[in-house]
Protein backbone atom coordinates (compact mmCIF):
# COMPACT_ATOMS: atom_id res chain seq x y z
CA UNK A 1 0.00 0.00 0.00
CA UNK A 2 1.38 3.35 -1.05
CA UNK A 3 1.86 6.38 1.18
CA UNK A 4 -0.83 8.98 1.61
CA UNK A 5 -0.69 12.06 -0.60
CA UNK A 6 -2.27 15.00 1.23
CA UNK A 7 -3.24 18.22 -0.53
CA UNK A 8 -3.84 20.83 2.13
CA UNK A 9 -4.47 23.64 -0.32
CA UNK A 10 -5.96 22.83 -3.71
CA UNK A 11 -5.82 25.87 -5.95
CA UNK A 12 -8.47 25.80 -8.67
CA UNK A 13 -10.24 28.43 -10.71
CA UNK A 14 -13.84 29.10 -9.78
CA UNK A 15 -15.93 26.98 -12.20
CA UNK A 16 -18.50 29.62 -13.13
CA UNK A 17 -19.93 27.72 -16.10
CA UNK A 18 -20.37 24.48 -14.14
CA UNK A 19 -22.00 26.35 -11.26
CA UNK A 20 -24.48 28.01 -13.61
CA UNK A 21 -25.23 24.61 -15.14
CA UNK A 22 -25.87 23.09 -11.71
CA UNK A 23 -28.21 25.99 -10.97
CA UNK A 24 -30.21 25.01 -14.06
CA UNK A 25 -29.08 27.73 -16.43
CA UNK A 26 -28.42 26.65 -20.01
CA UNK A 27 -26.27 28.73 -22.32
CA UNK A 28 -28.28 29.98 -25.27
CA UNK A 29 -31.55 28.86 -23.67
CA UNK A 30 -31.85 30.53 -20.28
CA UNK A 31 -31.98 34.30 -20.43
CA UNK A 32 -30.62 36.41 -17.60
CA UNK A 33 -30.72 40.15 -17.28
CA UNK A 34 -27.43 41.89 -16.68
CA UNK A 35 -28.52 42.61 -13.14
CA UNK A 36 -29.39 38.94 -12.46
CA UNK A 37 -26.05 37.74 -13.78
CA UNK A 38 -24.20 40.35 -11.78
CA UNK A 39 -26.00 39.23 -8.63
CA UNK A 40 -25.24 35.53 -9.19
CA UNK A 41 -21.60 36.24 -10.06
CA UNK A 42 -21.23 38.23 -6.85
CA UNK A 43 -22.64 35.30 -4.84
CA UNK A 44 -20.25 32.88 -6.56
CA UNK A 45 -17.29 35.13 -5.80
CA UNK A 46 -18.47 35.46 -2.22
CA UNK A 47 -18.79 31.67 -1.90
CA UNK A 48 -15.22 31.25 -3.14
CA UNK A 49 -13.99 33.13 -0.08
CA UNK A 50 -15.57 30.51 2.20
CA UNK A 51 -14.25 27.52 0.25
CA UNK A 52 -11.19 25.76 1.67
CA UNK A 53 -10.71 22.79 -0.68
CA UNK A 54 -8.44 19.99 0.51
CA UNK A 55 -7.88 16.43 -0.59
CA UNK A 56 -5.99 13.17 -0.23
CA UNK A 57 -5.22 10.09 -2.31
CA UNK A 58 -3.66 6.67 -1.89
CA UNK A 59 -2.66 3.85 -4.25
CA UNK A 60 -3.71 0.33 -3.24
CA UNK A 61 -2.74 -2.82 -5.13
CA UNK A 62 -5.37 -5.31 -6.30
CA UNK A 63 -4.04 -8.71 -5.18
CA UNK A 64 -7.01 -10.89 -6.12
CA UNK A 65 -9.98 -10.56 -8.41
CA UNK A 66 -13.22 -12.46 -7.83
CA UNK A 67 -16.48 -12.40 -9.83
CA UNK A 68 -18.09 -10.06 -7.31
CA UNK A 69 -15.19 -8.69 -5.26
CA UNK A 70 -11.75 -7.11 -5.39
CA UNK A 71 -9.22 -8.04 -2.73
CA UNK A 72 -6.65 -5.34 -2.06
CA UNK A 73 -3.32 -5.32 -0.26
CA UNK A 74 -3.67 -5.22 3.50
CA UNK A 75 -6.52 -7.72 3.46
CA UNK A 76 -9.10 -5.17 2.31
CA UNK A 77 -12.03 -6.58 0.35
CA UNK A 78 -14.49 -4.51 -1.65
CA UNK A 79 -17.50 -6.69 -2.43
CA UNK A 80 -18.98 -5.19 -5.59
CA UNK A 81 -19.62 -6.68 -9.00
CA UNK A 82 -19.79 -3.08 -10.25
CA UNK A 83 -16.16 -2.42 -9.31
CA UNK A 84 -15.11 -5.68 -10.95
CA UNK A 85 -16.92 -4.78 -14.18
CA UNK A 86 -15.88 -1.11 -14.31
CA UNK A 87 -12.19 -1.85 -13.61
CA UNK A 88 -11.61 -5.15 -15.49
CA UNK A 89 -7.98 -4.41 -16.38
CA UNK A 90 -6.94 -2.45 -13.31
CA UNK A 91 -3.87 -3.59 -11.37
CA UNK A 92 -4.42 -1.03 -8.60
CA UNK A 93 -7.06 1.27 -7.23
CA UNK A 94 -6.52 4.84 -6.16
CA UNK A 95 -8.72 5.97 -3.31
CA UNK A 96 -9.36 9.70 -3.33
CA UNK A 97 -11.18 12.10 -1.06
CA UNK A 98 -11.88 15.83 -1.03
CA UNK A 99 -13.74 18.40 1.03
CA UNK A 100 -14.79 21.99 0.49
CA UNK A 101 -14.35 22.67 4.21
CA UNK A 102 -16.74 23.57 7.00
CA UNK A 103 -16.81 27.36 6.53
CA UNK A 104 -18.92 27.15 3.38
CA UNK A 105 -21.41 24.82 5.10
CA UNK A 106 -21.85 27.30 7.95
CA UNK A 107 -22.35 30.07 5.39
CA UNK A 108 -24.98 27.99 3.54
CA UNK A 109 -26.86 27.31 6.78
CA UNK A 110 -26.84 31.02 7.63
CA UNK A 111 -28.15 31.86 4.16
CA UNK A 112 -31.08 29.47 4.57
CA UNK A 113 -32.27 31.64 7.43
CA UNK A 114 -31.76 34.95 5.62
CA UNK A 115 -31.32 34.66 1.84
CA UNK A 116 -32.35 31.44 0.08
CA UNK A 117 -31.10 32.47 -3.36
CA UNK A 118 -27.66 33.23 -2.02
CA UNK A 119 -27.66 29.89 -0.19
CA UNK A 120 -28.57 27.96 -3.34
CA UNK A 121 -25.68 29.58 -5.22
CA UNK A 122 -23.28 28.85 -2.34
CA UNK A 123 -24.44 25.22 -2.34
CA UNK A 124 -23.88 24.87 -6.09
CA UNK A 125 -20.45 26.50 -5.83
CA UNK A 126 -19.41 24.09 -3.07
CA UNK A 127 -20.65 21.03 -4.99
CA UNK A 128 -18.87 21.95 -8.20
CA UNK A 129 -15.69 22.90 -6.36
CA UNK A 130 -15.41 19.56 -4.56
CA UNK A 131 -16.04 17.71 -7.86
CA UNK A 132 -13.28 19.76 -9.44
CA UNK A 133 -11.01 18.84 -6.53
CA UNK A 134 -11.44 15.15 -7.37
CA UNK A 135 -10.48 15.91 -10.97
CA UNK A 136 -7.46 17.87 -9.73
CA UNK A 137 -6.32 14.90 -7.61
CA UNK A 138 -6.82 12.53 -10.55
CA UNK A 139 -4.70 14.81 -12.74
CA UNK A 140 -1.98 14.75 -10.07
CA UNK A 141 -1.89 10.96 -9.99
CA UNK A 142 -2.01 10.71 -13.78
CA UNK A 143 1.17 12.79 -13.95
CA UNK A 144 2.88 10.38 -11.54
CA UNK A 145 1.55 7.29 -13.32
CA UNK A 146 2.73 8.50 -16.71
CA UNK A 147 6.32 7.82 -15.59
CA UNK A 148 5.32 4.18 -15.07
CA UNK A 149 3.50 3.93 -18.40
CA UNK A 150 0.18 3.81 -16.55
CA UNK A 151 -2.93 5.95 -16.29
CA UNK A 152 -6.19 6.25 -14.41
CA UNK A 153 -9.44 4.90 -15.77
CA UNK A 154 -11.89 7.46 -17.11
CA UNK A 155 -14.56 6.30 -14.67
CA UNK A 156 -14.56 6.67 -10.92
CA UNK A 157 -17.02 5.11 -8.49
CA UNK A 158 -18.28 6.43 -5.16
CA UNK A 159 -19.72 4.47 -2.25
CA UNK A 160 -23.48 4.04 -2.48
CA UNK A 161 -23.45 3.76 -6.27
CA UNK A 162 -24.81 0.47 -7.63
CA UNK A 163 -23.78 -2.43 -5.40
CA UNK A 164 -20.72 -0.62 -4.04
CA UNK A 165 -22.28 -0.32 -0.63
CA UNK A 166 -22.18 2.85 1.44
CA UNK A 167 -20.63 0.86 4.29
CA UNK A 168 -17.37 0.84 2.30
CA UNK A 169 -17.09 4.52 3.17
CA UNK A 170 -15.69 3.48 6.55
CA UNK A 171 -12.82 1.55 4.92
CA UNK A 172 -11.97 4.44 2.62
CA UNK A 173 -12.31 6.97 5.44
CA UNK A 174 -9.80 5.08 7.56
CA UNK A 175 -7.34 4.38 4.75
CA UNK A 176 -7.32 8.02 3.69
CA UNK A 177 -7.20 9.29 7.29
CA UNK A 178 -9.82 11.84 6.39
CA UNK A 179 -10.00 13.09 9.96
CA UNK A 180 -6.77 14.95 9.17
CA UNK A 181 -8.75 17.04 6.69
CA UNK A 182 -11.33 17.88 9.34
CA UNK A 183 -13.80 15.33 7.97
CA UNK A 184 -15.78 13.00 10.21
CA UNK A 185 -17.91 9.92 9.48
CA UNK A 186 -21.37 9.41 10.95
CA UNK A 187 -22.68 6.05 12.16
CA UNK A 188 -24.68 5.95 8.91
CA UNK A 189 -21.45 6.35 6.88
CA UNK A 190 -22.15 9.94 5.86
CA UNK A 191 -19.17 12.29 5.58
CA UNK A 192 -19.30 15.58 7.44
CA UNK A 193 -19.04 18.44 6.68
CA UNK A 194 -21.33 18.18 3.68
CA UNK A 195 -19.59 18.64 0.34
CA UNK A 196 -17.01 16.04 1.36
CA UNK A 197 -16.67 13.12 -1.06
CA UNK A 198 -14.65 10.00 -1.76
CA UNK A 199 -14.20 7.91 -4.88
CA UNK A 200 -12.34 4.92 -6.25
CA UNK A 201 -10.43 5.03 -9.55
CA UNK A 202 -8.66 2.22 -11.39
CA UNK A 203 -5.03 2.17 -12.56
CA UNK A 204 -4.32 0.56 -15.94
CA UNK A 205 -1.31 0.08 -18.21
CA UNK A 206 -0.92 2.47 -21.14
CA UNK A 207 -1.17 0.68 -24.46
Amino acid sequence: MDKLHFFDQISIETPFEAIYSRLGYRQGITRLTGRQKEEIDSYINEAARFLKPKGVGRRVEIVKRKPKALELSGGIIFESSLLVSVFPNASELILIGATSGSDIITAIENCQKQDLTRGVVFDAAASETVDLCLEWICDYFNRLLKRENKQLTAKRISCGYGDFRLENQKIIYELLELEKLGVSLSDKYILKPEKSVTAVVGVIELK
